[in-house]
């Protein structure tokens, strides 16, 4: 699945492209113009600088939730009932398939990254670090990726699909600590940002590549795996429902 994947951006990289304007738009504009304002707190470190790993974050996690609409297509083409009949179990098929979201990922990871340096975001030469980050960018995609997954098991057009992935991926930006504080939101948002997969996710890459303080890493790497296994586990019970 993976190797599939690489063949099709080897092809055309226009997706990448294209979905790397909005969070270009996120750095380049909306970042300086709050970092002016001074009016979130962020510590030590500048507002840029603190937002450059929530719109990372977001803009893989907006790839891998709309990776359903492939499966949406592959359903309509025949391609997922011929999969059935490889002797590849079907779960093995969902993480496959899931799990190759995370290749779109990292390019995406890699333009965001050439684009903040060159805004002047401040960050942690450490090549083990950076590595780190795009292990845990990678198989977090995967699991919002088996998200997309489970809705194309309920979604029978790509109309129906691009409304609720859309519903799915902006809460999940917004009520998390990708462009503020968590400290900063009402009660209610602070709740469901605790159970909220991308919060951790972000946590995460900003330790890795913007704050160098690991103190949280293990608990949102122990988050995500879990975050993973059960949207693979979920995914591959809602996978039936793809084919029939």
């Amino acid at each position: 699945m993976i190797e599939l994947e690489l063949r099709r951006l080897k092809h055309d990289r226009t997706e990448i492209y294209s979905r790397a304007v909005q969070p270009i738009l996120w750095l380049a504009v909306y970042g300086p113009i709050m970092s002016g304002i001074r009016a979130i707190p962020t510590g030590e470190i500048s507002y840029i600088d603190f937002i450059t790993p929530g719109v990372l974050i977001q803009s893989t996690t907006f790839i891998s939730i709309f990776y359903g609409l492939t499966i949406v297509w592959e359903r309509e083409s025949g391609i997922l009932k011929k999969l059935l009949v490889t002797p590849a179990p079907r779960y093995a098929t969902v993480i496959g398939r899931a799990v190759a979201s995370g290749i779109r990922a990292i390019f995406q990871t890699f333009i965001i990254i050439l684009v903040a340096l060159i805004i002047g975001v401040k960050v942690i030469p450490n090549p083990f670090y950076f590595i780190l980050a795009l292990i845990i960018i990678f198989f977090s995609s995967g699991g919002f990726a088996a998200i997309s997954i489970l809705v194309a098991s309920f979604m029978k057009t790509r109309e129906r699909f691009m409304g609720i992935g859309q519903a799915l991926t902006m809460p999940l930006f917004f009520a998390s600590n990708a462009l503020y504080p968590i400290t900063m939101m009402p009660k209610a948002l602070q709740y469901f940002a605790t159970i909220n997969p991308m919060s951790y996710v972000v946590d995460a890459v900003r330790s890795l590549i913007i704050k160098g303080d690991l103190t949280n890493l293990w608990l949102d790497i122990v988050v995500i795996v879990l975050f993973d296994i059960i949207m693979f586990a979920l995914a591959s019970i809602s996978f039936k429902k793809i084919i029939e």
